[in-house]
This record gives C-alpha cells, sequence and structure tokens, in this order.
C-alpha cells in the first residue's frame, strides 16, 4: 500500500526499532541512504546497512537477516515485483519501500498488511483499479458446488422437472465460465498495458529530504546530497527533461531557504562552511577539475554535435576554439590553472560561440557547491565521481567495498575520496569516448530490423568498465546519441538500441542493454525488460534477470543469436 503520511506511518513506527537498510548500488540510492543515515543518527535509531546488488543478492541478505529484524526499508529495490513471492517472508515482517522503478506491481500496491510503499503519489503511476485485477471467487465456488450437489442427490424428483433444473443451472454455470473467461482476457490486457514500460520515478533522495523537512531536521548536507540524487537521475537519463527542471525548482526553494537561514555563517566564511548556489552551468563534464579541451573532448553533448570522431569534426573543434579567442595553452591546461581574466567570463564566450556552431542548449539548470574556500563542485561532479568509485574495477574488490567508498566520497570530510573519484571518472570518460569513436568508424552498429544492435568484442580496449551496469548505459546513451549524429539513414534515427557486452569471459556470459529510441524525448519509457523476458522464453535461452532495472539482462554466448532473432520477430 501507498504511505500517506510518511512521517506518522513510516519514520514515527521505525524510530524504537531494530532496521535493516538494504541498498541498491546506484547514486540516487546512495544520497537517500545517507539522508536516512542523517536522520537515523539523530535520533539514535538502530539500523544496519547492506549493500545489494541484485534480486539473488536481495533474497540472500533477506535469508541471513529475517530473524534478527523485522522491519526492511528497501532503497530502490523492490517496488517492481512482487515482493513477499519473492522473499517469502514471516508474516511479521514489514518492507518499506522508497523505489524509482516504475511500475510498480500491482500486488505491492493492494497489499495492506506488510509492504508500505514510499513512493510520491503524483508520479504517472497509473495504478489499475482494484477490481479489475483482483476479484474474489468463493460465489463462483459456492454457485459450481450447488449445481453439482443437485444432480446426484435429487434422483427422487421426477425425470422431466430435474432435467429443466439441471439446464438452467448448467447454463447459469457456463455463462459465469464465459463471463470469467472475458475478466480474465480483459486482466491480461490491463496488465499487459501497464507493465509494458519501464521508467524511474521521483528521486528516492528527494524523497528522503521530504522527510527530514516534515520533521524539522534538514541541513545543508542533506539538501546537497538530495541534489546529487536529482542530478544522477538527469546524468544517466532516467527521467524526461521536464520532471528534472520540475524538481530542480522545488530544490531551488529549499536552497533558497537555508541560504537565508545561514547568512550570518556566510559572511564569515569560515574553512569549513558549506554554500549550495543555484546556476545555469556548462554541459561540459568535470571541466572545473579537467583541462578545458579535455573537457570538450569527453563530453557527449560536444562530441555528439561536432561529430569528434571525424577530421571534419576535429576541424570544427579548432574553429570553435578559435572562434572563442582563447590561446590553446590556456584551453589545454588544468582549469584552475588558466588565467582569472579569462574565467571570469568563460561561461558566456563557450555559450556565445557554442551557439554559432549549433549548440543552443550548451547551458542547463544546475547547483554547485563551496566547501571552504577551495574546493568547488558541481553535482554532476559528484555523481560521476561516486559512479567511477562504484563501478571500480581497477583493483580486484567486492562490490560491497566499492559500495562504502562511493558513500564516504559524499561526506565533505573525505574530499581526498572525492578526488579519487574524479579522476577514475577521467580515465571512464576518455575509454566511451574512444570506444564511440571506434564502433562509428568501423560500423559496429548494425540495424536488425526494429533495433539497432552493437557488439563489443573480448579484447576490445577497456572492455572490463563496460562490464558494469552505470558505465554501460552511459556508453549506450552516449554511443546512440553519436550514430544518430552521423547516420544519413531517417528510419535508423529513430530505433532503440540494444547493446551486448562481455561479462564473464570464463562463463562466457554477456550483459546486454536495452534503450529506448533517442526521438522519444517527452519519456524515458523502456520496453525491453518484458521484451527480453519473453525473447528468452520463447527460445529457452539462458539468461538472468538479476538487475533492479528489467532491461539488463545476463546471457549466454552461444544463446545470443537465438536470442536476437527471437526479438526481432517480437518487435517487428
Amino acid at each position: 500500500m501507498f504511505v500517506t503520511d510518511i512521517r506518522k506511518d513510516f519514520y514515527d513506527v521505525v524510530v524504537n526499532q531494530r532496521v535493516a537498510l538494504l541498498v541498491s548500488p546506484d547514486i540516487d540510492a546512495l544520497c537517500a541512504c545517507k539522508v536516512l543515515q542523517a536522520l537515523f543518527h539523530c535520533d539514535h535509531v538502530q539500523y544496519t546497512l547492506i549493500p545489494v546488488t541484485g534480486w539473488q543478492d536481495l533474497g540472500t541478505v533477506f535469508m541471513e537477516h529475517k530473524d534478527q529484524y523485522q522491519y526492511f526499508v528497501l532503497i530502490n529495490c523492490g517496488a517492481n515485483v512482487d515482493l513477499l513471492e519473492t522473499l517469502q517472508p514471516e508474516e511479521d515482517s514489514v518492507f518499506f519501500i522508497c523505489d524509482t522503478h516504475r511500475p510498480v506491481d500491482v500486488v505491492n500496491v493492494y497489499n495492506d498488511t506488510q509492504i508500505k510503499l514510499l513512493i510520491k503519489q503524483d508520479d504517472d503511476l497509473g495504478v489499475p483499479p482494484y477490481d479489475d485485477i483482483f476479484r474474489d471467487d468463493e460465489e463462483d465456488e459456492d454457485g459450481d458446488g450447488d449445481d453439482s450437489g443437485n444432480e446426484s442427490e435429487g434422483s427422487a424428483e421426477p425425470s422431466g422437472k430435474r432435467r429443466r433444473y439441471d439446464e438452467g443451472a448448467l447454463e447459469r454455470r457456463i455463462e459465469r465460465q464465459r463471463a470469467r473467461r472475458e475478466w480474465e482476457a480483459r486482466r491480461r490486457e490491463i496488465l499487459f498495458d501497464y507493465e509494458q514500460y519501464e521508467f524511474h520515478g521521483t528521486s528516492a533522495a528527494l524523497l528522503m529530504f521530504e522527510l527530514a523537512w516534515v520533521m524539522s531536521k534538514d541541513t545543508k548536507d542533506m539538501l546537497w546530497w538530495t541534489i546529487i540524487g536529482l542530478t544522477d537521475q538527469w546524468v544517466h537519463d532516467k527521467i524526461p527533461h521536464m520532471k528534472y527542471v520540475t524538481d530542480i525548482a522545488t530544490l531551488q526553494r529549499h536552497v533558497s531557504r537555508h541560504n537565508h537561514r545561514n547568512e550570518d555563517e556566510e559572511n564569515s566564511l569560515s574553512i569549513d562552511c558549506m554554500r549550495i548556489s543555484f546556476e545555469y552551468d556548462l554541459r561540459l563534464v568535470l571541466y572545473q577539475h579537467w583541462s578545458l579541451y579535455e573537457s570538450i573532448c569527453n563530453s557527449c553533448y560536444t562530441s555528439c554535435n561536432l561529430k569528434l570522431w571525424s577530421m571534419n569534426g576535429q576541424k570544427k573543434l579548432q574553429e570553435l576554439l578559435a572562434d572563442m579567442g582563447l590561446p590553446l595553452k590556456q584551453v589545454r591546461q588544468k582549469f584552475h590553472s588558466m588565467d582569472m581574466t579569462i574565467k571570469e567570463n568563460l561561461r558566456e564566450v563557450i555559450e556565445e560561440s557554442a551557439t554559432k556552431f549549433g549548440m543552443k542548449d550548451i547551458r542547463v539548470q544546475t547547483f554547485g557547491v563551496h566547501f571552504g574556500f577551495k574546493n568547488r563542485f558541481l553535482a554532476s561532479d559528484v555523481v560521476h565521481a561516486a559512479a567511477a568509485l562504484l563501478e571500480n574495477v581497477e583493483k580486484d574488490e567486492t562490490a560491497a567495498d566499492n559500495f562504502i567508498k562511493a558513500l564516504d566520497c559524499l561526506s565533505r570530510s573525505n574530499m581526498e575520496r572525492l578526488h579519487l573519484g574524479i579522476d577514475l571518472a577521467k580515465k571512464k570518460l576518455k575509454a566511451i569516448q574512444q570506444t564511440v569513436a571506434s564502433c562509428i568508424c568501423t560500423n559496429l552498429i548494425l540495424s536488425q530490423g526494429p533495433f539497432l544492435y552493437c557488439h563489443l568484442m573480448e579484447g576490445t580496449p577497456d572492455v572490463k568498465l563496460f562490464s558494469k551496469p552505470l558505465a554501460l548505459t552511459l556508453l549506450c546513451k552516449y554511443l546512440l546519441k553519436a550514430f544518430i549524429c552521423s547516420t544519413r539513414n531517417k528510419r535508423c534515427k529513430i530505433l532503440p538500441l540494444i547493446m551486448a557486452s562481455p561479462l564473464d569471459v570464463e562463463k562466457s556470459t554477456l550483459m546486454v542493454l536495452g534503450i529506448p529510441p533517442e526521438s522519444d524525448t517527452s519519456d524515458k519509457k523502456n520496453f525491453f525488460g518484458r521484451a527480453f523476458e519473453k525473447a528468452a522464453e520463447s527460445t529457452s535461452s539462458r539468461t538472468v534477470h538479476d538487475h533492479f532495472d528489467t532491461s539488463i539482462i545476463e546471457l549466454k554466448m552461444e544463446d545470443r543469436g537465438k536470442f536476437l532473432d527471437a526479438l526481432i520477430t517480437l518487435l517487428s
């Protein structure tokens, strides 16, 4: 069931209990977790934090902890499957689910006892009414029972009368069965329409921040984490642009409130103070921690618009830099070493030149933060850094270790870790840029009819990076945009993209990800989750559907051919 009063029905319930906090591996979930942890510390709530990587992991963790805990809080996991069916808990276990995955499973919506959904009702949920998908069949059973009983007992009746009675009962039963079949067909149709597309709702961090705000316990740190959570949804392209702008406006009001409250602190600008500001900044990734040149080359927006993988694109880049009137020496050195005179009106200069080169949307609404005098970050900088730490493949560390490091980099006391994350993010962004360039130049993207398909081969540079969902998602989105910019085929411009990348060489498995067409700017609804399930089912392909995002699956290499053929048939 949906929780209407998050304070009374959630926080006041768990505040005196021991709680298991199960968090999925994405940046919005990490941020929501930070906000909730801060609240728990305020009120001395006892909790255990456990990262969960997928459904299998969630099941294992639940089995291990179900005897110690009655209350489980799930962040960004658990809403889009029938959770009680999946976990088979005891009757006294209670699950509070704060999850952005849509659609929410209908059984979770209509379970009033064990499932409590901490989900914004004003999201476009479209849950079907109870009577359309559940029916009470007891009367049917009783009716049938009466009819069949009469046939054996009533032998003393005159046979003509009995036959008429039987015919009437038979007709009623046939009528009931027909009505039931019709109802079931209609139910299947309603559920298919409801469950067909996967998409994302309001940021989990934003929901947790609103709880803190209702309780008058919100702090600037919590607000900054919430901004990072929302920015994660924008960076990884999970929500439509209008939804992002609307939620930004909500947070802008909170920023004004906090800045107004802390004016005295700002005037003193103490060494450890924190200042959040709303900004129109550039869509240039990590540019304040890189050189301007590197940032332009490795940002999806500028790279695709200029087609930097081609000779022509490189020429255009030189023209753009010349138009800005910036000396190459300045552009190629670290941003913080650039001349102050150049930095002062850099944004305006870049924006003016970019517009001439057809990049009208180079500005984006976002937030920045100052920690003391020295450290300045944009929200997207932190998203990229945390994602790079979360999916770090350089050291053989466990997913749980990486999770803790990513969580740590969000605290302002851990600047060192954040800077390490930024360095890793630069490597990752360069790898994505090079992979996109090589896929475009070697025509690796093939049209399969209803979709585009790209397969990264074992041995591709940095291929290990793309065995992780966030990195593969960024690569996939970037590649589709680049392909659209470089192809002349109009039909191909409106197709979705499926990407396969080697996952485990020894087990010969692939990670397969599907994303919706780029032309769908109005929503981010993804139909590949259901399509993957059906294709795997009809061909008995060996797949593992373990990710909380249903559009990411694991597939046996040998089954790739028949799986793709089934998808083509299904989507044609």
